[in-house]
Order: structure tokens, then C-alpha cells, then sequence
């Protein structure tokens, strides 16, 4: 299934920057059908459990939950989204997970980080999951193996074979290392 969002662009996204307001919106939707029982549950990546489904460093311990996480995730997301909105912030090196990066491409991981792991809480709570066009493309060209670095650095799990004619956001998926047919106990 291929849905996408329609909605005007913000200033800043004309701007050729992407907004990643609709994609942290869209992980705070997911988090109020989401039990406490659940929060156990698997998800795409094997190692992990929806409670552990984050943008963690895999050198860092695994986040743990506070007891007002459905308060603070959401405003946590949308602090992330204020922060991206100002252009300032896609310019010059900044550093996160321990490594230096340009400006712009912290904000097309970080961007990457929200879409993907969004699908992984949708997934992994049996709850439908559609992201924009743009967001997508911009996921998209982040993930693609280049043929300087095929192996993508090691930091994603090798590409997922799917038909040439899948859905973007299919595609997008299998780049990141991902089954796009996963579900729960499948």
C-alpha cells in the first residue's frame, strides 16, 4: 500500500529543506493505541522490543521507558521538528552518535530515523503507517547504496530485495534493511 500525505508545503520545505514536523506528528499518533502490554513486543529489527524502537546508538544502552513516556515522546518529537525547522541548522558540521557530519545530512538522518522507525512502531503495533512523497524520496536517496560505499559504511543491514514496481514506501524499507512484509510473529 502507497499512501501519501497531501498536504501545502511548509516555507522551509520550498526551501528544498525537508519538514520533518509531518513525520514526528505522525510517531506521536502511533504512541496513544499503544498498551503498556505491547511495549514488549517485536519489531522489524530482531534485536530489539517496541520499547527499545529508537534512533539509539547501537554502542549505547537501550533506552528505557519512563512511566510518562506518552507525555514526553510527543513533545520530545516535536522539539526535534522545532530544531530542524530553522535553516541554520542544515548548514555546517554539527556532530550525533559520536560522529561529525554536515548539517545537511544530519537533518536527512534525522528525517530518515522518524520515517523509518515510525514504520517500525506501526508495524510492530498492527497499525496502518503512510508517509509523504517527499520524506519518502528524501529517505530514499539517503539509503540507496552509492557505488563508493555499496556496503553503506555497515551502518544499515544490507538492502531487502523487492520488485522494481513496489511501493516507494515499500522500497524505502527494503533499503533500510527491512522485510516490508514483516509483521509480528510472521
Amino acid at each position: 500500500m502507497d499512501t501519501h500525505e497531501t498536504s501545502a508545503p511548509a516555507a522551509h520545505e520550498t526551501a528544498g529543506l525537508p519538514d520533518l514536523e509531518p513525520a514526528a506528528r505522525r510517531i506521536a499518533e502511533l504512541l496513544g493505541p499503544v498498551d503498556d502490554g505491547a511495549l514488549d513486543g517485536p519489531t522489524p529489527c530482531p534485536d530489539y522490543a517496541v520499547r527499545e524502537c529508537t534512533a539509539t546508538s547501537p554502542d549505547a544502552a537501550l533506552p528505557v521507558l519512563d512511566d510518562d513516556w506518552r507525555e514526553v515522546l510527543p513533545r520530545r518529537l516535536e522539539e526535534v521538528a522545532a530544531a530542524w525547522r530553522s535553516p541554520d541548522a542544515w548548514t555546517g558540521m554539527t556532530r550525533a552518535g559520536g560522529i561529525e557530519l554536515p548539517g545537511e545530512v544530519a537533518g536527512a538522518v534525522a528525517l530518515n530515523e522518524l520515517v523509518i522507525h515510525g514504520w517500525d512502531l506501526a508495524r510492530s503495533t498492527g497499525q496502518p503507517y503512510a508517509a509523504g512523497e517527499a520524506e519518502l524520496r528524501s529517505c530514499e536517496a539517503l539509503l540507496a547504496p552509492d557505488e563508493d560505499d555499496p556496503d553503506r559504511g555497515g551502518i544499515f543491514a544490507p538492502p531487502v530485495p523487492v520488485p522494481a514496481d513496489a511501493p516507494l514506501l515499500d522500497r524505502v524499507i527494503a533499503l533500510s534493511g527491512r522485510r516490508p512484509d514483516w509483521r509480528p510473529g510472521g
